[in-house]
């Protein structure tokens, strides 16, 4: 397989459970980017679009700000692959979370660098690490 979906649940509530992802990202060398603009019933509000009541879509942009900048620096060809997403919304009264992982081998056939295919896997690894923790 080529891609599939970290998926994961947790009781805590959303704002909880985000705040402990963001806690247990910063020890394996990640940040929230994007904390002021990840509850999506804002972004889509605010371009005039109605939602149902308890939309609660939380997309959650990840960075590690030196170790993406030493990596763009080496190809630019890797910033297709580089933003990280964790997706965290509510159903049936728990938390759910989920994120995007690709192989290796896949990295390999979208970029062409030997070294990135190793090293965003290890990516995937870290993100999915932090997660656990915070779940």
């Amino acid at each position: 397989m080529n891609a599939e979906v970290f998926l994961a649940e947790t009781q805590k509530s959303i704002p909880r459970f985000i705040k402990d992802l963001g806690k247990a990202m910063a020890m394996q060398g990640f940040m929230i980017h994007n904390e002021d603009r990840m509850e999506m019933v804002h972004h889509f509000g605010h371009h005039g679009v109605d939602l149902a009541d308890g939309f609660d879509l939380h997309m959650v942009q990840v960075c590690a700000p030196k170790k993406s900048a030493q990596s763009l620096m080496k190809n630019l060809e890797r910033a297709v692959l580089l933003p990280r997403y964790i997706v965290v919304f509510s159903k049936d009264g728990k938390t759910q979370v989920r994120m995007l992982q690709i192989s290796d081998a896949l990295v390999a056939q979208l970029v062409d660098d030997a070294e990135f295919p190793a090293q965003h896997v290890a990516v995937c690894e870290s993100l999915v690490l932090a997660i656990k923790e915070a779940l």
